[in-house]
């Protein structure tokens, strides 16, 4: 062997020594494998009926994903392995002539890592059957605790994202929720690029997507949950012709969101279908038939919807078993009216009747979207959300953070307010602060066994501000009770059991000595501060 030809060897042998390889996935992590198509398609949503991946696991188990056209003549497929060791995988194209996309075969290692986020130690979030709850897939229980940036993902400069998801998984938030598209909020990505052309025969802009790839893989690389909208919806106001959910035929509803399930489910995702959609009446087939079509088959990730302002959907869509959260948005104001809905409307009336599902108010009100709705406005009407159904999570959102506001610009097709502050501002108010707060603070009891218990209040306030709203477990071990307003609370307590307490300051995330008084089957006791708190009572 001549001088040159060693010199080369050693240089491919330190390389094969010191670089892992190419083949080789992180267990709960992203596997891309890309492959170079041999025809060219003049629009390969149509042309190309099917491109899919099975997978075989270590142990015998087989997953099929669909793969996606990424631009040109590359296609590539995205999977997330479950399961540590060697994964085989063939390639199936409806084209069988197309040599680069059909009966590819090939193999890759799925390895331990060291990343310590959740998502990569308890891996992908799950609905078990059955419950009203989610989980990793270890069983780990995972309250979700989502801030909404609509636009985030359009508007953001790097930086920007990077700053922005920092602040939020230290401040305890572990999903962010953001469009995938154009839409009435926002026309267009910070590269002037929309994700598609046309209302009936579409047409994919694989630019669009490869700018969103880096900020959701972003969103991952802190921890984080992605949860895209896939189709905007709202059916009236300003804008709604930019919105795919509202005018897009279902088959190309159908299309469009089943390429970016495809682009997006290698990654920690949590999908919302639809946007701010009105999802009953008139829409009803309409959605159901979209959501089989996209989600009624092997998928990854679970599914919710994001319903319009007051809409409930839990009765027409309970038995849908394609959907795992039935989300509602409550609307932006504290009126009387909207506090009775959260506490006493649909869904905290109707939660018991139905087959268990995961129900989660996706949208309380924005804080500082009007001059009267601040900090306590939003802790209000998120801890009586997360107390009105079986303990799930809560969202977030402030009226600078889902347009990403920039100072001096304004919202696209919405009504001005009189002062909006800045997303940079935004993720420092309070209520900001303390609905992340609220997540952590669920996190230190077990939640998932808490279910309503209005009943066990004895003075229950007729002022609706006033309102008490109680949890227990089954087993009446844990009972909370969240206390909008300084006063003295009487809960039933029938079987004489003795508690220890202790009240939660949401303000200030600290906790407070409780004096309890127990007589005639009456527990008492009195707030000690003039501001909301929660109280936890554990029996001894």
């Amino acid at each position: 062997m001549n001088k040159s030809r060693s010199i080369l060897w050693l240089i491919a042998l330190i390389g094969f020594i010191n670089f892992p390889s190419m083949a080789q996935t992180g267990l709960w992590m992203k596997y891309e494998k890309t492959f170079e198509s041999t025809k060219t398609y003049e629009n390969p949503l149509y042309n190309l009926a099917r491109f899919k991946v099975q997978f075989q696991s270590p142990s015998g188990r087989l997953k099929t994903v669909n793969g996606f056209w990424d631009g040109q003549k590359t296609w590539r497929v995205r999977f997330m392995p479950d399961e540590i060791g060697q994964w085989s995988f063939v390639s199936f194209c409806s084209d069988t002539l197309n040599s680069g996309l059909h009966a590819i075969k090939g193999t890759f290692e799925c390895v331990s890592h060291q990343n310590q986020h959740d998502i990569y130690t308890k891996g992908n979030i799950v609905h078990p059957k059955g419950s009203y709850y989610l989980t990793h897939a270890d069983g780990s229980p995972f309250f979700y605790t989502a801030c909404t940036a609509w636009n985030g993902t359009l508007k953001s400069t790097p930086q920007e994202w990077e700053t922005y998801l920092k602040d939020r998984a230290k401040n305890h938030y572990n999903v962010i929720q953001f469009t995938t598209t154009q839409w009435r909020g926002g026309d267009k990505n910070s590269e002037g690029s929309i994700a598609f052309e046309g209302s009936g025969r579409i047409t994919i802009n694989p630019t669009f997507f490869q700018h969103l790839d880096k900020k959701i893989d972003e969103i991952n690389r802190y921890g984080l949950v992605a949860a895209p909208v896939l189709l905007w919806a709202l059916p009236v106001s300003t804008g709604r012709e930019l919105s795919p959910g509202y005018y897009l035929p279902e088959a190309e509803a159908i299309l469009l969101a089943n390429y970016m399930v495809a682009r997006y489910g290698g990654n920690q995702v949590i999908w919302i279908l639809g946007g701010d959609g009105k999802y009953i009446g008139e829409y009803e087939q309409r959605w159901k038939t979209i959501g089989r079509g996209v989600f009624g088959a092997e998928h990854p990730g679970v599914v919710a919807l994001h319903s319009q302002g007051q809409s409930w959907i839990g009765k027409e869509y309970a038995s849908e078993d394609w959907l795992d959260i039935i989300g509602y948005q409550t609307g932006h104001n504290s009126s009387d009216n909207t506090i009775r809905w959260i506490t006493k409307g649909p869904v905290a009336t109707d939660w018991s009747t139905l087959p268990p599902k995961v129900f989660i108010n996706l949208e309380p009100c924005y804080e500082d979207i009007q001059p009267s709705v601040q900090s306590k406005q939003v802790r209000n009407a998120s801890y009586w959300s997360v107390f009105s159904t079986p303990v799930a999570g809560i969202a977030y959102g402030a009226n600078g953070i889902w347009p990403w506001i920039r100072t001096g610009e304004k919202i696209l097709n919405h009504a001005q307010p009189a002062s909006l502050r800045s997303w940079e501002e935004s993720i420092k108010f309070a209520g900001s602060i303390q609905i992340g707060q609220l997540g952590n603070f669920m996190q230190k009891y077990d939640w998932w066994q808490l279910k309503p218990a209005p009943e066990l209040v004895d003075n229950q306030p007729a002022q609706a501000a006033g309102y008490i709203s109680v949890l227990r477990s089954d087993d009446r071990q844990t009972v909370m009770a969240y206390v909008p307003t300084q006063t003295t609370l009487r809960l039933y307590n029938p079987s004489h059991l003795s508690y220890q307490g202790q009240w939660y300051d949401p303000v200030n995330d600290q906790f407070l000595e409780a004096q309890i008084t127990s007589k005639a089957g009456i527990l008492e006791v009195s707030s000690p501060q003039n501001s909301d708190l929660i109280l936890i009572l554990k029996k001894k």
